[in-house]
């Protein structure tokens, strides 16, 4: 029926339906809002509650058809739970599949999860694992303070007079033009041989350690040919420990000169561009290297900061964070009259990625200007650090200041707030090319326990921001055997494939004196680190006798998790830790809140919660109840806890005796496998096998067939009580099997699912069989084989009734183009198991229901027939009720899932946007719903995505002495020959009158800050039932453009059942809300706001900053080259071919005082 567009105050046209006026034209109300109330005299009649407004539009006698009264809908409402249930009792064989059960209750044991007991074994468990990693790492401290205590000192040391294995020798051999190769490498370098270990999912050699050594630093430099030859002792140690604990992955020792000792050796994993990897920048080695940092950075903005040295500022502090982990504390302010933060953080803020990331962006923004006044920094500085009402490290309190140099010591400065405990270090830090004294530079940092240092040029920013560590490890060396304490870091991505690993770290400290009588040396030598795989502590945790719902999880001091099914990282940024914290790793509330202070605390605890959840597929929110258990692992930082749901308090465990191995077929044991050959399919039904590792020899594979035959070749050669198998799995396995097929004979075989319009019938279990019946819907079955990973499986456990799951919309093509014409609904539910007092859900059972032949039975339940009449059409001669089947052309009928996804409708069209979220099928009606309460929102935030760099803004600076190209400029060829003549011309002239222009290594290739790829933040939106339980009716009033709509649930569903009229014209579209994942430019919640309220953590218990016997006569002297033009000019050419220049031999400044 054809209907005019509609104009505002006019009556509704057409002699099919009552007249009757309508509101005025105003603007649809966004979500969460509701209509005002104030505006223009309305008439009465339109303040009326829509229940009482909807029977005048109904009134008897009237010659017209009406909008469906409420008691109507709810019969079709009724009519379609009814269908529902009945059909879902009929094949999906709850009842049958309870008694298959109890008919075979001799086959299996009912046995208890006792939360207490589990948890005080797992931490157990991994407490005894750590503990021998611990003694491992022990004996390497020790026996490398030893090795360098007793090394003699050889000035006159040679390349070839040391042997060892380059990790990065055979990529630098492949590629001729290598340093290497470019000057005649003189060391001798070994050439191994490598095999395959699947531990360490790397080829390896187990005869020596590997060396690996950042490449700008010179191999052959006297300090680091002494370093290699002290140390080629520990490769004895390394075999020692791995033969007294063959777990053990890689062992390393992380040199304070840059030197990596790993075992076993393995080819290094060098990078597509310039390999930046340097163990000091390390997440593991950092922790182990000092106690933890109160840091303020201080950055001269005055106008002679222009340019390059504001450029080599910016790039310094970055690099300057990333020498900082998640027990630190930060922040970042420029000065020049007056100071000022570069952010929006006005105290110190956990030096977390997040927080890192905000400071980096804004220090992009720095503009040079004014004139330098180093009081207004340091004052700023120090009241940070005497803020006492924030969370904080509370230990090695510093200052780090960058400027370009200055004639004023603010001497009145440091007595007011330092002297005479200087409890503060200060670190200064003259950037920049310049000829300014630098003595009250180096006065400020001598005279306040700190170090200076020269940043002359952009290759000296790495080793230069991170030499402060030396300084600051001083006190932990003088401490001794009270400061060497295994630590445990966060998780983090190994550099050389391991996957997630968190690492024991212990400081290897320099016990040499330069005399006797002298003091003892306070410098440390390094950190050794063992890594542990996650993989390796998930083992220790009882994994499928929880459930598919049940889980164990660890947190570290900061809240952190260590282990959770939550943890996913995305990033492949090996150099960021991976920090998510247990409220990001779930949906946050109070309870949970509570939960983990108790945790970090290191108590004990139990509590039963109702939360909110994400489903698998994190397209539904389900509200259920859980229980929490948790316990401290001692010895170390973590917490240790446990979730159950209620229905996972029990368990089945499969009783396989020898009477089960003969009930198919005593004289041949394969019988019990029968039905999981694809022969037996056609009549049993296709059988997916969840890939676990039920017997060590079992070759997995993707390809459920594949995986199939592999296992019953393998059961051809073990019987079900193998050592070699996971008795648990395995056995249930086999009782599953058998439980499932003998559903197939009580229920499936006899029934015609066409009769029911129902493509495919299944049942899973907790023991890893999914069989799907018949054996062609296997063709079309997309579900997960794992049942614990599979989405319907677990909404299922967690919601009682009929939880029904429309295909993806991704995955969805138009039911035309589709083969047979067919797209399929899943509609599941648990099967609950009561034995005794015992109560489970060990499977779950559902159909596949026909999208179109059940969107045509759908019309006929919510119309005005029974299945035997004929539908009538109402016309103006009769009065009748609007139905779903006859006025589809005027009423939208649809069912609409509890995450807002259609699942099924009365128009055609609208078929191939079923799983669709409905905001993007109807938004104006959607809006409604949410407004009225049948939906909730809830947002939430992904801290685990990885997204790629975005182009840096151009952020300006003052009017710049020097012009300074952009990183856009240096990566373009035409930009370097248009401006080679100028930038050679002012390079000769820098490098004529500063003769350490060059002293190190030219820029970064991938190090920088604009081209890693880091985390960030996706926005989540799921949306789930609200508190409106009962049939509602409402108008969703926009004036002439106004709709008349009921929604109910539909009892033992997931399901709200919505009647609307259709729209008659768009000029009243609605702000369409969205579900689908975002990206947050800012990275999700406001940090700024997120630091007003920091969530609960601990810092580690001991502190290592002060001790009374420091020296600090040794706190840094400028440093310059003789000028080399040949060295300059080449390098210039270089860069005009757009070769990337190689790195000059050098010896470091301040890696000589080391040793």
């Amino acid at each position: 029926m054809a209907v005019p567009a509609r104009t505002c105050g006019a009556s509704r046209p057409g002699p099919a339906r009552t007249a009757r006026p309508w509101p005025g034209c105003g603007p649809q109300p966004g979500p969460g809002t509701r209509r005002p109330a104030s505006g223009p005299p309305r008439p009465l009649w339109l303040l009326l509650p829509p229940l009482l407004l909807l029977p005048l539009l109904a009134a008897p006698g009237a010659s017209a058809y009406s909008f469906p009264q409420q008691h109507t809908m709810q019969h079709w409402a009724r009519r379609l739970e009814q269908e529902v249930d009945g059909v879902m009792r009929i094949f999906g064989g709850v009842q049958q599949l309870r008694e298959i059960y109890k008919d075979n209750r001799n086959l299996f044991e009912v046995q208890e999860n006792e939360p207490q007991k589990l948890v005080e074994k797992v931490a157990g468990d991994i407490e005894s694992l750590l503990d021998r990693k611990v003694q491992a790492l022990k004996r390497l401290a020790d026996a490398a303070e030893n090795f360098q205590k007793a090394h003699r000192w050889q000035d006159n040391i040679k390349e070839e007079d040391i042997v060892y294995y380059d990790a990065k020798a055979d990529a630098e051999l492949d590629d001729p033009e290598s340093e290497d190769m470019e000057r005649g490498s003189k060391a001798s370098t070994l050439r191994l041989d490598f095999i395959e270990d699947p531990n360490f999912k790397n080829k390896v050699n187990y005869s020596y350690a590997a060396v690996q050594i950042p490449t700008d630093i010179y191999k052959g430099s006297t300090v680091i040919l002494n370093e290699l030859n002290w140390t080629e002792a520990l490769e004895n140690v390394f075999m020692e420990n791995r033969r007294q604990d063959p777990t053990l992955l890689w062992q390393v020792f992380g040199s304070a000169t840059g030197v990596t000792r790993y075992y076993p050796a393995t080819p290094w994993r060098a990078p597509k561009k310039i390999d930046l990897y340097d163990v000091r920048r390390r997440p593991w080695y950092i922790q182990g290297a000092s106690s933890p940092k109160d840091m303020v950075i201080i950055v001269d903005v005055s106008g002679s900061v222009s340019g390059l040295t504001l450029k080599l500022m910016k790039t310094s502090v970055c690099e300057m964070l990333d020498t900082l982990s998640d027990d630190d504390y930060v922040n970042v302010a420029s000065f020049n009259e007056k100071a000022q933060p570069v952010s929006c953080f006005t105290h110190l803020v956990q030096a977390n990625v997040r927080n890192k990331k905000v400071f980096k962006e804004a220090v992009q923004g720095m503009v040079a200007k004014g004139t330098t006044g180093y009081k207004a920094g340091f004052e700023y500085a120090f009241d940070q650090l005497q803020n006492s009402n924030i969370t904080r490290a509370n230990c090695n309190k510093m200052i780090m200041m960058f400027t370009d140099g200055g004639e004023d010591r603010v001497q009145d400065v440091f007595e007011k707030y330092n002297w005479p405990n200087r409890t503060v270090r200060v670190f200064t830090f003259s950037v920049g090319q310049h000829n300014y004294d630098v003595t009250p530079l180096q006065w400020m940092a001598c005279a306040n326990k700190g170090y200076y240092f020269e940043i002359p040029s952009i290759g000296a920013i790495r080793i230069n921001t991170q030499e402060y560590l030396d300084v600051l490890g001083r006190p932990m060396v003088l401490a001794g055997k009270e400061a060497k304490q295994v630590q445990w870091t966060n998780v983090y991505e190994d550099a050389l494939g391991l996957g997630l690993v968190v690492t024991g770290t212990l400081p290897v400290f320099n016990l040499t004196q330069d005399g006797p009588g002298e003091k003892k040396n306070q410098l440390i030598l390094g950190v050794m680190g063992i890594d542990v795989a996650l993989n390796d502590i998930k083992r220790l945790t009882p994994n499928y006798t929880l459930g598919a719902n049940g889980y164990v999880f660890a947190i570290d001091l900061n809240g952190y998790v260590l282990l959770h099914p939550n943890l996913k990282p995305q990033t492949t940024n090996f150099r960021e830790p991976v920090t998510l914290d247990f409220l990001d790793a779930e949906l946050e509330d109070e309870n949970k809140e509570e939960i983990r202070r108790s945790m970090i605390d290191g108590n004990k605890g139990h509590k039963q919660i109702r939360t909110l959840v994400k489903s698998l597929d994190e397209r539904y929110i389900d509200e259920v109840t859980r229980n929490y258990t948790w316990v401290p692992i001692r010895s170390t930082n973590y917490s240790l806890g446990l979730v159950l749901p209620p229905y996972s308090t029990f368990y089945l465990q499969a009783n396989l005796s020898d009477q089960i191995l003969q009930v198919k077929l005593p004289i041949s044991k394969l019988k019990d496998f029968e039905f999981l050959l694809p022969s037996s399919f056609e009549s049993e039904g296709h059988v997916f096998i969840a890939p676990r590792e039920y017997c060590k020899d079992l070759n997995a594979s993707d390809n459920n067939t594949e995986f199939l035959k592999n296992f019953i070749e393998l059961m051809e050669k073990v019987t079900p009580d193998s050592k070699q198998c996971n008795n648990f799995l395995l056995h249930n396995l086999i009782l599953d099997t058998g439980i499932t097929q003998q559903l197939v004979e009580r229920v499936w075989r006899d029934q015609d699912l066409n009769t029911y319009s129902l493509l495919a019938v299944f049942a899973a279990t907790d023991g890893g069989i999914t069989r799907v019946f018949p054996n062609k819907a296997a063709e079309d079955w997309t579900e997960n084989p794992e049942p614990f990973n599979a989405s319907f499986y677990r909404r299922s456990l967690d919601n009682h009734g009929y939880v029904f799951k429309p295909p993806h919309q991704d995955a969805l093509l138009r039911p035309l183009e589709l083969e047979n014409d067919t797209v399929g609904i899943l509609v599941s539910t648990a099967v609950e198991l009561s034995l005794g007092r015992r109560t489970l859900r060990p499977a779950v059972v559902g159909v596949k229901l026909d999208l179109e032949a059940w969107a045509e039975k759908f019309k006929v339940l919510a119309s005005n027939r029974t299945h035997q009449d004929q539908p009538q059409k109402c016309g103006p001669s009769s009065h009748c009720e609007m139905d779903c089947e006859v006025n589809n052309e005027d009423l939208l009928c649809v069912l609409i899932d509890d995450g807002g996804f259609l699942v099924l409708s009365n128009q055609n069209h609208q078929w191939d946007q079923v799983g669709r979220f409905f905001s993007e099928v109807d938004a104006n009606l959607m809006l409604a719903l949410y407004n009225n309460s049948f939906y909730t929102r809830k947002e939430s935030y992904d801290y685990q995505a990885a997204c790629a760099p975005q182009p840096p803004g151009n952020l300006g600076a003052a009017p710049r002495g020097v012009f300074v190209p952009t990183v856009a400029d240096l990566l373009n060829l035409a930009w370097w020959t248009s401006a080679a003549a100028w930038s050679l011309f002012q390079q000769l002239l820098y490098g004529l009158i500063y003769h350490s222009w060059f002293q190190a290594d030219p820029a970064e290739a991938e190090g920088s800050p604009e081209t890693r790829e880091s985390s960030c933040v996706m926005k989540q939106t799921q949306y789930y039932f609200g508190s409106v339980n009962a049939s509602y009716n409402a108008i969703i009033d926009c004036g002439n453009c106004s709709r008349l709509f009921h929604a109910q649930r539909l009892t033992n569903t997931n399901l709200l059942f919505v009647v609307a009229e259709k729209p008659l014209c768009s000029q009243c579209e609605a702000g369409r809300l969205l579900q689908k994942e975002t990206h947050c430019p800012a990275d999700g919640p406001e940090q700024c706001e997120l630091v007003q309220r920091p969530r609960y953590r601990r810092g580690p218990h001991i502190c290592f900053d002060y001790n009374a016997t420091e020296d600090t006569s040794d706190c840094g002297r400028g440093a310059s080259f003789p000028p080399s033009l040949g060295v300059l000019v080449s390098l210039q050419l270089l860069l005009l071919l757009g070769l990337p220049p190689r790195p000059q031999p050098q010896v470091l400044v301040h890696v000589s005082r080391r040793l």
